[in-house]
């Protein structure tokens, strides 16, 4: 168990169940054929960097979740790019949480060292200006959150998961605090982000979870094979620089 990234309960045969019916498997492979074409357009793209449009971005990740078979529903305001530097935090449950918050909001992801071995979504990652922490090395820590702050500072929105971990949606982990350090030395509001999933009736879904043991692959094809899947992504109010005194009641309040 790492210090900075514990491990979730959440394991697929525990908690993940699929809520909502079945598609036909030919479209679940249209489904999935269309994610992977859109992904392998982004590492072509990626190159470009700053010089993509800030409103192309997030109609490709949208259009990654939909392509899916996912609707999203967003409510609630972003903070507009202009008011500078922003981090976002969300809970985490899926991969799909990534393109989720990236069409609401573009901003530079925190991300576990791993995820730059992944086929294809690792070189996109990387060349996307993922920032990545490396879990089992604590002496790190100080480092990363010294460059998610100058990141900040120079304007940039930075996304982060501080559970963790991912979670099946039906129960969630405390926010880590070290990364609401990175809010505090530069002086930056925080946006919580509630994300839920929703079966076709409307009820908690955990089918999107990608917890424990799961693999990309399996997990990809639960979520293309699902029909009538719902991303909910709900942008609380900001809570402005100064409100709080120390990271740990940031992390409290946000987590809350």
């Amino acid at each position: 168990m790492s210090a900075w990234l514990p491990t979730a309960p959440c394991t697929p045969r525990g908690c993940v169940r699929t809520t909502a019916g079945l598609t036909a498997v030919p479209r679940a492979v249209l489904r999935l054929t269309a994610v992977l074409l859109l992904v392998l357009t982004g590492v072509v793209l990626s190159p470009l960097g700053a010089r993509i449009p800030a409103g192309a971005v997030r109609r490709w990740s949208r259009a990654v979740v939909r392509a899916a078979g996912v609707r999203i529903r967003v409510t609630g305001a972003p903070a507009p790019p202009a008011a500078g530097g922003l981090l976002l935090v969300a809970n985490h449950i899926s991969w799909l949480d990534v393109p989720l918050l990236a069409g609401i909001r573009p901003a530079r992801m925190l991300a576990k060292a791993e995820i730059r071995t992944w086929p294809v979504a690792g070189a996109l990652a990387a060349r996307g200006g993922v920032l990545f922490i490396d879990r089992d090395r604590l002496r790190a820590l100080p480092g990363t959150v010294a460059r998610i702050a100058g990141t900040l500072r120079a304007g940039r929105a930075v996304a982060v998961f501080p559970e963790g971990s991912t979670w099946c949606g039906r129960a969630r982990g405390p926010f880590r605090r070290a990364v609401f350090q990175a809010a505090l030395d530069a002086g930056v509001p925080v946006q919580p982000v509630r994300i839920r999933y929703r079966d076709a009736t409307g009820a908690p879904s955990t089918a999107p979870a990608y917890v424990g043991d799961d693999s990309l692959a399996a997990s990809l094809w639960r979520v293309a094979s699902t029909r009538g899947l719902i991303a909910e992504a709900e942008l609380l109010p900001l809570i402005p620089p100064g409100t709080h005194p120390d990271r740990a009641t940031l992390a409290s309040a946000a987590g809350a």
